[in-house]
């Protein structure tokens, strides 16, 4: 009796070590099939490739031609390394709108979309509250820091956020007010007040002023309906005015120039759209080309599995003198051979 009862506890004890032994395969076997999984589908970088359609939430913050291109740019990429039919866009436009942008943003993470592209300061802002989870990739952001307020910089976010940079040297747009108006004993600053990356560019704008001893003001709007007014009240005083790139400005240059052209005071941008509409000179960069990093970007992210928090944020890769053909000669102003005409209608 003892030997059958000793018999049947090795055989039980024997059929569990079997049963463990075949639980530890298969669930070896379970990792590493999913590692191999996961290998074979970064190495063959195409989401193509693994049939999976990725959906991407575009918030733009308003309709101007920076930004448009921005976010052209930022499609063209991904259509091009996604391939064809792998990528859907839902794309939306905040018209300016804070509380557009974020009934916008909150739809996105509410259909959890795979990433959302913030195009625009305020699209960024409105995504970083909004979400901690979904990758965010911002474009035509000039300073990162400033604009989610991280104070200790190194590059990186170190959260859900990547993205690129619009911002142009500074210094180097006010040597080119030096260069082409150097009779200027005071500058008008204008720009946006409800927008903190045009408040960064006018500092350090500013502290390129005070190096070369040039008077400066700033002339803040809070928002469309008081440009006329402050332009008016710049130009009384002001011998040029600069302006950074500000979306809201971007988008009344018309308003500027009716202004600026008739008293002949002449306009720095900030950037080529800006130029285009109201300025002289601009030290541009590629709207197109910082879009088109995004979307090099998001293929990182999403099919390669980059750590978006780590990403460093990316700057364009060239900037150009540009300037104003008709405005330049409408104001009798001299344009040095190394400047390149913008094209105006």
């Amino acid at each position: 009796m003892k030997l059958k009862k000793i018999l049947a506890i090795m055989m039980a004890a024997a059929m569990a070590a079997a049963m463990a032994a075949c639980g530890g395969n298969s669930g070896s076997s379970s990792d590493n099939g999913s590692d191999t999984g996961t290998e074979e589908s970064a190495s063959s970088g195409s989401s193509e490739s693994s049939g999976q359609t990725y959906t991407i939430g575009i918030c733009q913050q308003m309709e101007h031609e920076a930004l448009d291109q921005a976010t052209q740019g930022f499609k063209d990429a991904c259509t091009e390394l996604f391939g064809e039919g792998n990528v859907e866009f839902d794309e939306q436009n905040a018209q300016g709108e804070q509380a557009m942008c974020s009934t916008i943003i909150n739809n996105f993470v509410s259909s959890d979309v795979d990433l959302i592209l913030a195009n625009a300061t305020l699209p960024l802002q409105t995504a970083a509250q909004a979400t901690a989870d979904i990758p965010i990739l911002g474009t035509s952001i000039t300073d990162y820091a400033t604009a989610l307020g991280i104070d200790d910089w190194t590059g990186a976010t170190g959260v859900n956020i990547s993205g690129t940079s619009d911002l142009a040297p500074i210094d180097q747009q006010e040597d080119m007010l030096v260069e082409l108006l150097p009779d200027t004993k005071k500058v008008g600053i204008l720009y946006c007040s409800a927008e903190p990356n045009s408040q960064y560019q006018a500092q350090l704008f500013e502290e390129a002023l005070d190096e070369d001893g040039i008077a400066y003001e700033e002339y803040t709007a809070a928002d469309s309906n008081e440009i006329q007014t402050v332009v008016n009240s710049a130009i009384e005083t002001c011998d040029a005015l600069y302006i950074p790139t500000d979306n809201t400005m971007a988008s009344n240059t018309q308003i500027v120039n009716n202004i600026c052209m008739p008293a002949k005071v002449p306009v720095i941008a900030g950037e080529q759209g800006i130029c285009s509409g109201c300025g002289i000179a601009t030290l541009s960069i590629s709207y197109y080309d910082i879009g088109y990093t995004a979307g090099e970007m998001a293929y990182q992210v999403l099919v390669e599995g980059e750590d978006i928090s780590t990403m460093e944020i990316q700057t364009a890769p060239e900037v150009t003198k540009m300037y104003n053909p008709t405005i330049c000669e409408e104001l009798g102003i001299e344009i040095p051979d190394d400047y390149v005409a913008i094209e105006t209608e």
